[in-house]
């Protein structure tokens, strides 16, 4: 779970985007946003979630440097907002196991 979290810090892109995703960061509601950017009828665990989210965040970020007239930033932003909130959600949960 730590390499998710360091290639999250990594992470390179606009800062609209980003500013956008810590905007949207505040209504982050996980079982609405991942069934619906997953695909699945379930939220799976955050380490699951962000692996998934990670490798739809890279091909919308390939569409968006190619110029790719299918691109979505909207999509491109809710993606990145689901990045943020599940790492948030898999530091308070490591940090809880690491008190106990």
């Amino acid at each position: 779970m730590t390499d998710l979290l360091s290639l999250l810090e990594t992470l390179r892109r606009p800062r609209l985007l980003v500013e956008a995703a810590r905007f949207g960061l505040e209504e982050y509601e996980r079982k609405r946003f991942l069934p619906r950017l997953l695909r699945c009828p379930e939220p799976p665990a955050p380490g699951a979630a962000i692996a998934r989210l990670m490798q739809i965040e890279a091909r919308l970020e390939e569409r968006r440097t190619t110029g790719d007239a299918g691109y979505s930033i909207a999509r491109h932003v809710d993606v990145l907002i689901a990045l943020m909130g599940e790492a948030r959600l898999l530091q308070t949960r490591r940090s809880r196991l690491r008190t106990v």
